[in-house]
């Protein structure tokens, strides 16, 4: 752990349920996932407690634990994203809409896997693949070659540092053999030894990424009353990783190529421009 320079934390929302999926099916699992990540250097890990303490003072959030995005009121979600904006993070966000891939089964990915949520660990690895891009190229703009990645998850009980583990090596001995090789992770500053499942409220960094990963999530899934708000998603547009200065493919992913199936409402199509997704991926 001493030579980690850099922490992601990662959390989700909605879920990775492909038997069923709304709205094409009544109980359907999420129509959308999104997969988030906020990256801290290590050097400021011990001041992310109070950040996170003056975040919720200037909200009044009173939970009793840990914040939790989607509890806040709508007020309190603006307050967060506002003071999150001003912490020396970079935010990664993968969003994946679900509706073509009801009941698929991916099995290159689902064998190197070897667990049902294959799909997870696949969003996880195209997460990583762009953070790691990242920190490599902080390593070699600060002359710092050896600084790793450490890699703190929110905990689930249904996901397994085994699984991780499991996936992830076979991934490494594929080398450049891997599907999807146009991009891989960058294994000089990947740490098998780095890896950490703790509980949400163990950390300010895995709550900072729940704040990004509720307010996209909550910009991309219409609720039961006919809208989704992009709002909070806009305004932590700053802290978004930029790639050769476009977000798309940077910090911001969208998964399958083309949304046009997903019949995108206005609302929601604005807030893809916003990110840069052309118009005839809509």
């Amino acid at each position: 752990m001493s030579k980690a320079g850099y922490i992601v934390y990662i959390d989700e929302a909605g879920d990775f349920g492909l038997r069923s999926v709304a709205p094409l099916d009544p109980n359907g699992a999420s129509e959308w996932m999104v997969l988030g990540a906020a990256v801290l250097r290590k050097e400021n890990e011990s001041s992310a407690p109070a950040w996170l303490k003056s975040m919720r003072d200037k909200a009044n959030n009173t939970q009793p634990s840990s914040l939790h995005f989607r509890n806040l009121k709508d007020g309190q979600k603006e307050i967060a994203c506002n003071e999150l904006i001003k912490m020396p993070l970079r935010l990664f966000i993968i969003i994946s809409n679900k509706q073509n891939m009801k009941g698929h089964t991916n099995t290159p990915a689902s064998y190197i896997s070897g667990h049902r949520h294959w799909f997870y660990w696949w969003m996880t690895r195209l997460l990583l693949e762009r953070v790691t891009d990242f920190c490599a190229e902080m390593n070699e703009r600060d002359g710092t070659p050896d600084k790793k990645l450490q890699i703190e998850f929110s905990r689930r009980t249904d996901l397994k540092r085994s699984h991780f583990s499991d996936y992830f090596t076979r991934l490494w001995a594929q080398g450049k053999d891997a599907h999807l090789a146009k991009r891989i992770i960058n294994w000089n500053v990947f740490d098998f030894e780095n890896v950490l499942f703790l509980d949400h409220g163990s950390r300010a960094g895995l709550q900072f990424a729940d704040i990004a990963t509720s307010a996209f999530y909550q910009a991309v899934n219409t609720h039961p009353h006919g809208i989704c708000c992009p709002d909070y998603a806009v305004t932590l547009k700053p802290l978004v990783h930029k790639k050769q200065g476009a977000h798309l493919n940077g910090g911001f992913t969208v998964w399958p190529y083309s949304l046009k199936h997903t019949k995108l409402s206005e609302t929601q199509k604005t807030f893809f421009r916003l990110y840069g997704l052309p118009q005839y991926r809509m």
